[in-house]
């Protein structure tokens, strides 16, 4: 039984040569709304991470006691990296937040006469935290603080309240309207895909009526024509995905320039596996509709 069900299934991949243009033609139709529908995917993946940079992302200051000992608060800086939702830490020594003051206030301006015994500034760590662990959690915010204010040596710490509910409230929106679209895209790219593969196997109707009246099997004639459609729809999806990526590394940097600074990235994994999946079952659902009607 399981010799002939792989046999079946090399039969619908051999089968596929038996219409070669019909099956190109379709071949094709999927790619190109494949390449439509990753696109849209690949723009709206774009945007919303632009927006989350600046909307869902929120700056923590920490400042540690100004006689903390170097090799401490350096130690705290490298446990800080593996912190839950941590996008970007900037640290400071009493010797670069210096030099970065008097390079901001003027150039003429050197503060160097000050020395390591008598210079004011403590050491600085800025944080830059995405709040999407926030979202699942309310917790997560105080829970952090907590953290943070308990760390040794630490003096103070600055936050914006405001600012990481803001950014947890557009990290929630952003969740309702990104994926609710995605969704909605699928449903289109079904119902194309779904009929250009119905009408593809309309090339096959005497063969499988020929089938139904010798006595066939459902599974018997069903199974070759899903694996082609399984088939189709895979090959059609990754060719897409393949020349989306190959555009995405050509063009990476074409937004790259002042104001916008924005630099293109591939669709997530997650999102590669949905499309890709997505186009592969309405290939198989579609065939196994066809050879019903």
């Amino acid at each position: 039984m399981l010799a002939l069900f792989f046999r079946l299934i090399g039969r619908g991949i051999r089968d596929l040569g038996l219409h070669p243009w019909a099956n190109i033609f379709t071949l094709v139709a999927v790619t190109m709304v494949s390449i439509m529908a990753g696109l849209f995917m690949l723009t709206l993946h774009n945007v919303n991470q632009e927006l989350l940079k600046s909307k869902g992302q929120v700056e923590i200051q920490i400042f540690w006691a100004s006689n903390t000992p170097a090799e401490d608060y350096k130690k705290q800086w490298a446990d800080l990296q593996n912190i839950e939702g941590l996008k970007d830490i900037r640290t400071f020594t009493p010797e670069n937040a210096l030099r970065q003051l008097s390079e901001a206030l003027s150039d003429s301006d050197d503060f160097s006469w000050l020395g390591k015994s008598r210079n004011p500034l403590p050491p600085t760590a800025l944080l830059s935290f995405s709040v999407e662990p926030g979202v699942e959690n309310e917790r997560w915010a105080a829970d952090l603080l907590h953290d943070l204010k308990a760390l040794p040596f630490v003096d103070k710490v600055h936050y914006n309240p405001l600012q990481i509910d803001l950014a947890r409230g557009w990290i929630s929106l952003t969740q309702s309207i990104v994926w609710p679209i995605i969704a909605f895209l699928g449903l289109i790219v079904a119902l194309v895909v779904g009929n250009t593969m119905r009408l593809s196997l309309m090339t096959r109707k005497d063969e499988i009526e020929i089938l139904y009246l010798v006595g066939a099997k459902q599974w018997f004639i069903r199974l070759p024509l899903l694996t082609g459609g399984a088939l189709l729809g895979l090959v059609g999806s990754s060719t897409a995905l393949g020349i989306l990526y190959a555009a995405q590394q050509l063009f990476t940097d074409i937004l790259n320039f002042p104001p916008l600074f924005m630099k293109l990235t591939f669709l997530p994994p997650e999102q590669c596996l949905i499309l890709a999946g997505t186009v592969t079952l309405i290939g198989m659902l579609s065939s196994f509709v066809a050879v019903k009607n």
